[in-house]
């Protein structure tokens, strides 16, 4: 088999059950948004306002979480056991460090939707379906600090598994608390809430389980001893996966602020701005599987002290990145009429959809493109250049173009997307050059964990 077949057969292993399990996960929060559905308007409307700070919080936190991946990756690729254990316990202890300051967020949730300028009623039932999750926060974290390290040591199916349960349970805790069975009372948004707080303890207990089951710790663990918190680990993991979790919250702000021009041009361009980017958000998922395949196989050879063949597991994840997208690009383009049915029957809101699909499929191959690109820097330990692209490009041009051509050229929403398409091409391009440059061929000498 030659190298090129071979990497290609790695990578598909490596990323499709990281991708399955994004997508199991994505699933969690549509089941809460269908059954919160049938309560009423109001309930949906607090839930899916509370989301945005939720999510824009926890991704955060999530993120820095991700500063275990260059560290795991090339330890395991090295045979350094020793090194990868330690990592794992900084991780648990930035885990629970991070819950302190996300629980203390959250407490604020009215306060943060308030100054939004949102209905002071949605806003209180918001805070109330937020608080009752405050006690999953530090079972959510130390999952991912978890999740992290097993994909960084090429165990990518047993968060999958985990996963795929607790989406099981998942709809069990929202029939009985949402609805009120089995002697439970019906609490509507706030069950949702009591949901999503027992389905985190399940991913996090049951990934434990999974661990303790196969010995997935084995020759990778050290025990704990005051060293553990002395050794300088937390503060690189944390210097790695803080440039990851800026980067992540600029490009997850930065669609939140699309949504936000969006609805300056009424109710069905919204719902349109809403339904497409639903859409683009789960054709997301299979690249972003691709870019944690990539981050593990880049960072475990360059542990191996083999960078050009890094350099050539990031040019195939880029291209696999690149391709799979194409497929949802296609069908944006040749089903922008039907897609939109999918999601509600209204004529405008399908009408405008489909007036800004093809401008979505002409950007899935660039956010294809720069997601695995991330996840090639992560797993080299280069964690910045990613921050500042996505800086640059969200903020500083993308959004003010799209405001431009939607308001003072008067392209409406379809100004707001192509603003965004120009974003994401801009971030792909610099992070594809970078790579080109920089990639892992480029330091041939020594392992890359400075984070610079």
């Amino acid at each position: 088999m030659s190298p090129l077949r071979a990497e290609i057969r790695k990578m598909a292993a490596l990323g499709t059950p990281v991708a399955a399990t994004q997508l199991s996960t994505m699933l969690i929060g549509f089941v809460d948004t269908v059954m919160v559905g049938r309560v009423s308007v109001e309930a949906i409307g607090a839930v899916a306002l509370a989301n945005v700070w939720i999510f824009g919080t926890l991704m955060f936190a999530n993120g820095v979480l991700m500063g275990l991946d260059p560290i795991v990756a090339q330890a395991h690729g090295a045979g350094d056991g020793e090194r990868a254990g330690a990592a794992l316990h900084a991780g648990l202890v930035l885990a629970v460090g991070l819950s302190l300051p996300v629980s203390a967020l959250w407490l604020g949730t009215d306060r943060f939707l308030l100054l939004t300028g949102q209905d002071p009623a949605l806003a209180r039932l918001a805070h109330d379906y937020t608080l009752v999750q405050i006690p999953g926060i530090p079972f959510f974290l130390v999952y991912g600090a978890l999740r992290q390290y097993l994909q960084g040591r090429e165990h990518m199916r047993a968060a999958l598994w985990v996963i795929l349960a607790a989406n099981l349970f998942n709809v069990f805790f929202n029939w009985v608390f949402v609805f009120g069975h089995l002697g439970a009372s019906a609490l509507g948004a706030v069950g949702a809430g009591v949901a999503s707080t027992l389905t985190r303890v399940v991913m996090c207990l049951g990934l434990v389980a999974w661990i303790r089951a196969f010995a997935l710790l084995e020759d990778a663990w050290v025990p704990w001893t005051r060293d553990s918190l002395r050794d300088g680990t937390i503060a690189r993991v944390a210097a790695l996966g803080l440039p990851v979790a800026v980067q992540i919250s600029l490009e997850m702000w930065a669609f939140s602020a699309a949504a936000l021009l969006a609805g300056r041009l009424g109710a069905v361009a919204l719902a349109a701005h809403t339904v497409a980017l639903n859409m683009a958000a789960l054709a997301f998922m299979m690249p972003l599987g691709v870019a944690q395949g990539a981050a593990t196989r880049v960072g475990n050879l360059i542990g191996a002290g083999d960078p050009d063949a890094a350099q050539r597991a990031a040019w195939v994840s880029i291209a696999m990145g690149a391709g799979v997208m194409t497929i949802s690009a296609g069908l944006f383009v040749t089903l922008r009429e039907v897609l939109p049915r999918i999601y509600t029957p209204d004529g405008a809101v399908i009408a405008a959809c489909a007036a800004i699909l093809p401008i979505a499929g002409a950007f899935q191959i660039f956010d294809g493109s720069q997601v695995v690109a991330c996840g090639i820097l992560r797993g080299m330990g280069r964690t910045r250049p990613a921050l500042v692209f996505n800086l640059v490009s969200y903020w500083l041009l993308a959004l003010p173009l799209g405001a431009w051509l939607a308001f003072a050229r008067g392209w409406g929403l379809t100004g707001i997307w192509w603003g965004l398409a120009f974003g994401l091409g801009l971030v792909a391009t610099s992070l594809v050059l970078w790579i080109r440059e920089r990639g892992p061929a480029y330091h041939r000498h020594a392992l890359v964990l400075e984070g610079s």
